[in-house]
């Protein structure tokens, strides 16, 4: 039986590494802006921070954005497809919803990529799709790198 989507199929095989750091992207069905209303981004910043709190992952950078979500991490679970739905889960059962399309996009960072790059990259989203003129106008992000 063919895969609903070709996610499935491109993680098969693929071993996901404690200690390791991952750009993930986490869409929303059908692209559905649900994270333009503040409390659903709310909800999903503080998803993302029970992840950290639970010690599945240590947050170093996430934007979040109007129907998807960028999300640079270093993992210490076992496994990143649980670790994934364990947080995906966390903001269904906060705002009483399920939203998210199957699966997800995985990166894993090389040693010789350039974490602030990512990071730049990620923060940057909101300027590139064109609602904002400034990163400082722009509430649902943040990075390690910058200090609050």
């Amino acid at each position: 039986m063919k895969p609903k989507n070709g996610s499935a199929s491109i993680r098969k095989g693929r071993t996901s590494l404690a200690g390791h750091i991952y750009h993930v992207t986490l869409p929303v069905e059908n692209r559905v802006q649900v994270f333009s209303i503040f409390e659903n981004a709310n909800l999903m910043r503080l998803s993302l921070k029970a992840s950290d709190d639970l010690g599945h992952t240590e947050t170093l950078c996430y934007c979040i954005m109007p129907d998807h979500i960028h999300w640079l991490f270093e993992f210490k679970s076992s496994s990143l497809s649980q670790c994934i739905s364990r947080v995906k889960a966390q903001y269904s059962r906060l705002s009483n919803s399920k939203i998210w399309q199957d699966g997800f996009h995985d990166h894993a960072i090389r040693s010789d990529e350039s974490l602030i790059n990512i990071a730049r990259y990620i923060v940057a989203n909101p300027l590139r799709a064109g609602l904002i003129k400034s990163v400082a106008q722009y509430n649902f992000w943040d990075s390690c790198w910058i200090d609050g």
